[in-house]
């Protein structure tokens, strides 16, 4: 029960937030608008280095995703904070389970963007295996994500939590 809890949430945290390609898949994004142009391009942006950081489970690119003082809600115990214990969280994640792979990704259904922040919302169902001789776990979480424009114009994770 307890491997099973862990692995839910670390699959999420681990990038099952992700949300193939945004446009493709029907995200509300504000008609006749070229403000947000940029950001849209850098949230899917973000999106697409979230799936290949998740697939390839490499603790360094998943940190990288998130904003310095991001926190994350989907480790078990308190929340991580911050991208230094977010570095230590997912690469002790890969030590504890180095076969672990994501077998498919959840769909982000709602995006809004107001003043640097955008709010994800969706139903992340995902499927998972610890190791090649384990069953596929699957995994249906409603899902929050909170994204923070950086100075750069880009995006970050900066709180990611299960409903």
């Amino acid at each position: 029960m307890r491997r099973t809890h862990l692995v839910s949430v670390l699959v999420f945290v681990a990038g099952l937030g992700l949300g193939y390609f945004v446009r493709s898949l029907g995200i509300d994004k504000p008609q006749g608008t070229d403000m947000h142009a940029a950001d849209w391009a850098a949230i899917e942006k973000l999106h697409k280095a979230d799936v290949e950081a998740t697939i390839k489970q490499d603790p360094s690119a998943l940190t990288t995703l998130w904003s310095d003082d991001g926190a994350n809600f989907g480790f078990p115990g308190p929340p991580v904070v911050g991208t230094k214990a977010m570095a230590e969280a997912y690469a002790k994640m890969r030590a504890d389970y180095p076969e672990f792979k994501v077998l498919n990704a959840p769909v982000i259904r709602q995006v809004q963007i107001v003043d640097g922040w955008a709010i994800e919302t969706g139903s992340f169902e995902a499927t998972y295996q610890m190791s090649a001789k384990d069953k596929p776990v699957n995994v249906n979480d409603n899902g929050m994500r909170v994204l923070k424009r950086q100075n750069d114009g880009s995006w970050k994770f900066a709180v990611v939590g299960l409903k």
